[in-house]
């Protein structure tokens, strides 16, 4: 029966093998990170963990206690709203630098060629150290200097996801159909003018799409950095998590989970319009 498999498909002794070597290469990572899977079904895990979610039932629906939720909440969609503005403020020109889809000196006719890869390679370099901190560092860094409140947290938002919109936007305009703007740029037109009328018209869609998942991860992420101080629904979890109120929790977790569906029908809406 084997032997029928390989003479139908030639490639499937590699495929075994590739499969061997990514066990083999796997393994040894789950040994370094203690993963055993066996502690899933342990009795006294189980218990533990029972007892666990048994206290997030029934969430506190107290009006007191809600009018906290909905002010965490404001401020959440704030901090992640503001920051993915700021964001975008950053991504936009330096995405627009470093894609040679919208590369005067590559496409054109032009004497300063070695200037344009310089500013090009200036403008990755700091595309990758604003990316390559994890928002959580920045936000450590910048309650410091701002102290408590949500100013770090959009200040955090802004400079991370500010180098991954930069990278994204770019690899979305050169992945694209780049002829249009090509033709503009040798018939004398400029980037801004290439970019609105020779990309956008055919990557808006992807563009927006992406920047909004960016903003449901902002959400998400306005969440965790308001464990170290930065305000909203992270901060009113970590004061409920600490007091043992699994009601809070759970009341929170409920209203986590909606910004996050809103989101996605945020992303659907746009990408209607825009198809």
């Amino acid at each position: 029966m084997q032997t029928s498999i390989i003479s139908r498909d030639p490639a499937t002794p590699y495929r075994f093998m590739g499969l061997l070597l990514a066990i083999a290469i796997l393994w040894p990572m789950l040994q370094l990170t203690q993963f055993e899977p066996k502690l899933l079904i342990d009795p006294n895990n189980i218990q533990v963990m029972g007892d666990f979610l048994v206290q997030f039932f029934p969430p506190n629906i107290e009006a007191t206690f809600l009018s906290l939720v909905i002010k965490a909440t404001v401020e959440t969609l704030a901090m992640a709203t503001a920051g993915i503005a700021l964001a975008m403020v950053i991504a936009v020109p330096l995405g627009l630098i470093i894609s040679y889809s919208l590369s005067i000196s590559r496409i054109g006719p032009t004497s300063d060629h070695q200037f344009a890869q310089s500013i090009r390679l200036l403008a990755r370099s700091l595309m990758l150290v604003l990316r390559g901190i994890p928002e959580i560092v920045w936000a450590l860094l910048l309650v410091r200097v701002f102290g408590l409140g949500a100013i770090a947290g959009v200040l955090a938002i802004a400079i991370t996801y500010g180098g991954m919109l930069a990278k994204v936007y770019s690899e979305i305009l050169e992945s694209g159909n780049t002829l249009p703007a090509r033709a503009l740029i040798l018939s004398g037109s400029n980037r801004i003018a290439a970019f609105l009328y020779g990309l956008l018209p055919g990557s808006a869609q992807e563009l927006a799409s992406y920047t909004v998942y960016r903003w449901e991860c902002a959400v998400r992420a306005s969440v965790v950095m308001g464990f170290v101080g930065a305000g909203g629904l992270g901060q009113l979890m970590d004061q409920s998590m600490k007091m043992l109120n699994g009601g809070e929790v759970s009341t929170i977790l409920v209203v986590f989970l909606g910004l996050v569906l809103l989101a996605d029908y945020i992303s659907l809406i746009i990408r209607k319009q825009l198809a």
